[in-house]
């Protein structure tokens, strides 16, 4: 099962990486706004996990800058995700807004707040 694992985690993010979108273009004024407002964002996720794959993109195809923490690899990252976070279950998007934390788990409504964030 390890081995299916890892197999179907290369083909991801082999996919991915042959095939990642392109990010919108802003004006420069625009961008450093929307970089502001994101500034704080921080996503939760597994390198190889599809819907972490899917979030990622949508990223990169509103052209966001959002911090990545691997919960998988870094123990600091997965305790945090546990302690604060209240499970560790990926994609999930730390929001730190007028010094109020929300998490915010399940890729479409991930996608859907930041889709919103850039509009």
């Amino acid at each position: 099962m390890k081995l299916v694992r890892w197999i179907l985690g290369s083909l991801i993010l082999f996919f991915d990486f042959i095939f990642t979108p392109r990010s919108k273009k802003r004006a420069p004024d625009e961008q450093a706004k929307l970089d502001q407002q994101t500034r704080d964002f921080k996503l939760y996720q597994f390198k190889a996990c599809p819907f972490c794959v899917k979030v990622r993109r949508s990223i990169k195809r509103e052209g966001l800058k959002v911090e990545t923490r691997d919960a998988k690899n870094n123990e600091q990252y997965r305790q945090e995700l546990l302690e604060q976070g209240g499970k560790v279950k990926v994609p999930c998007l730390r929001i730190e807004k007028d010094n109020q934390v929300t998490w915010l788990y399940e890729s479409n409504d991930i996608i859907t707040y930041l889709d919103k964030v850039a509009a």
